[in-house]
């Protein structure tokens, strides 16, 4: 894949983040080429060798069908598994992290039904939020929008279940 200066790109682990450019470093010895990613939103510089771009997840923001088939995740019934919390908590941050944005939206869609009730643990409430904040990121730079127009259709998804 080939990444340019201005290009909106997903870090699995940190979500979406701008290509400032490719410099190169010496490293042990080595020159390596690396992506230079910023992340406005948590003030991180993250390089990432080209070698290893696509191996990390590193990708360009999901095309438009992957990001309606995540809104379309987000109108389906939600899947809670009777496991224990702990349990699908890593389930729930595992998808988070593999920066899939249709895995992201059943996140998202499966905490929904609880979010901002009373018997909704802090953990629980933190990992909707990070998953609903990953998913608006992503939206938001799809769509040239700013992260709150971007949560408000997500929203509206919701809703429409």
């Amino acid at each position: 894949m080939e990444f340019k200066a201005g290009d909106h790109v997903v870090y699995p682990t940190h979500g979406v983040g701008t290509v400032q450019g490719i410099e190169s470093m010496s490293a042990a010895g080595h020159t390596l080429q690396v992506i230079v990613v910023t992340f406005d939103e948590n003030r991180m510089t993250l390089r990432v060798p080209v070698g290893k771009a696509s191996s990390s997840g590193l990708r360009k923001l999901a095309s438009e069908e992957a990001m309606k088939e995540a809104l379309d995740t987000l109108k389906g019934r939600a899947r809670i598994k009777r496991t224990m919390w702990s349990r699908r908590a890593q389930e729930y941050e595992a998808k988070i992290n593999s920066g899939d944005p249709v895995a992201i939206a059943e996140v998202v869609r499966d905490l929904h039904r609880n979010a901002g009730q009373p018997d909704q643990s802090f953990s629980e409430r933190q990992i909707y939020e990070q998953a609903m904040d990953r998913l608006a990121a992503e939206l938001a730079a799809i769509d040239r929008t700013d992260k709150a127009g971007a949560t408000e259709k997500l929203l509206q998804h919701l809703k429409a279940a």
